[in-house]
């Protein structure tokens, strides 16, 4: 990304909020889905970013997983299996289904409001929150179309982490649509045209937002001061062809690489009995470290989409899609060579010049991401006086 972001774009209100005045402590209810940290980190971060801002707020946070429970959750639980490729091709054949044919998009769209209609508004109502966000668009779907019908009295946003492929994180119901890419402010006014669009900081580690030394994050994490440094990540997930992406950074001799398994221990496992042994590889699992790791990294190649490549963009780390390319990922891979935000290979001889490529970019760190208004501060500006 270069330049500084458009916050005061036109599709996109970004404006300063003024808290809300003296009143009983306000409630908040997050609904989140334990399937990846995509969901549950900005959960994290934002109960945090209100309790900040607002000191007394309660904030409860809440797998929407658990509400719907039964069958709803063995099949949202049961789709997110991604370690065999008839799994993955299913997954993608879902997801074409629910996001990108509009008459089993409607379909996809009432069953979910369907099953998880009744048990979302008794978690509301149990709950008795000012406000209700959501980071998961399941629980999304599920609270728009709530608040459309007038079966839930407060107001309610969706934090939107991706970039691209919206359906089902923005809906006409949402009071408040939150993004964390201006480019996705467009797709958002396509879905609820005339909905109230936020682009805001405050859903991922606000480490982020700080200068970081790349010599500094290096000898922290005890990577080599000189040569490069790829980081090679699977996300959450743990999917993709993480070995193939290690193998072709290998290539070059002055490269080191760091290699994430995500929570995926059997993934994990076997790039350690790949790599373990490679001095040049160093295979982690999840790690609390990302600030520092992109800091110190020269790419990241990634397979899975969402807040580590805008983490990574933040910081100036060059930025390649490659390894997975399903489902969501697969429109998102399409919007960021669309924007100009991240090269996307698709075989390794794509990824080998990619990473030729980007070495040689200069570290462009975006520090405009940092002066927007936070997450928090756009929920509670909806709160009462």
């Amino acid at each position: 990304m270069t330049g500084t972001i458009p916050v005061n774009d036109t599709n996109v209100r970004a404006a300063t909020h003024i808290l809300p005045g003296p009143m009983d402590a306000p409630r908040v209810l997050i609904l989140t889905a334990s399937i990846g940290e995509g969901h549950d980190l900005p959960a994290r971060v934002l109960a945090a970013g209100i309790r900040e801002e607002c000191p007394g707020a309660q904030v409860e946070v809440v797998d929407f997983l658990d509400v719907v429970g039964g069958f709803a959750k063995r099949v949202v639980l049961d789709g997110s299996r991604f370690d065999s490729d008839w799994g993955n091709r299913m997954f993608d054949l879902e997801y074409r289904l629910i996001a990108q044919i509009g008459p089993t998009r409607r379909l996809a769209g009432a069953i979910t409001g369907g099953l998880a209609g009744r048990p979302a508004q008794r978690a509301v109502r149990a709950a008795s929150p000012d406000v209700v966000v959501s980071t998961y668009p399941g629980s999304t779907e599920a609270l728009g179309r709530l608040r459309a019908k007038g079966r839930i009295g407060i107001p309610v946003v969706s934090a939107i982490t991706d970039l691209a492929s919206l359906w089902y994180w923005a809906h006409p119901g949402i009071d408040l649509h939150l993004i964390t890419h201006p480019e996705s402010a467009a797709e958002v006014t396509s879905i609820a045209p005339g909905s109230r669009i936020e682009c805001v900081r405050g859903l991922t580690d606000p480490a982020f937002y700080e200068p970081r030394d790349e010599l500094t994050a290096r000898r922290r994490l005890g990577l080599p001061a000189a040569g490069r440094v790829v980081t090679v990540s699977g996300g959450g997930w743990g999917v993709g062809d993480l070995t193939g992406a290690v193998e072709e950074a290998l290539l070059s001799a002055d490269t080191n690489v760091v290699c994430l398994g995500g929570r995926n221990e059997a993934v994990h496992a076997e790039l350690q009995r790949r790599f373990g042994a490679d001095s040049r590889v160093t295979v982690l699992g999840f790690t609390e470290e990302m600030p520092d790791l992109l800091a110190a990294s020269d790419v990241l190649v990634h397979s899975t989409a969402g807040l580590t490549v805008l983490e990574a963009l933040m910081l100036g780390c060059r930025v390649i899609s490659y390894g997975w390319g399903r489902a969501h990922v697969r429109i998102n891979n399409e919007a960021y060579v669309r924007e100009g935000l991240a090269e996307v290979a698709t075989d390794r001889a794509e990824l080998g010049a990619a990473l030729r490529r980007a070495v040689e970019l200069p570290r462009n760190p975006d520090p405009s991401f940092g002066a927007l208004p936070s997450a928090a501060s756009a929920v509670l500006s909806l709160l009462p006086r």
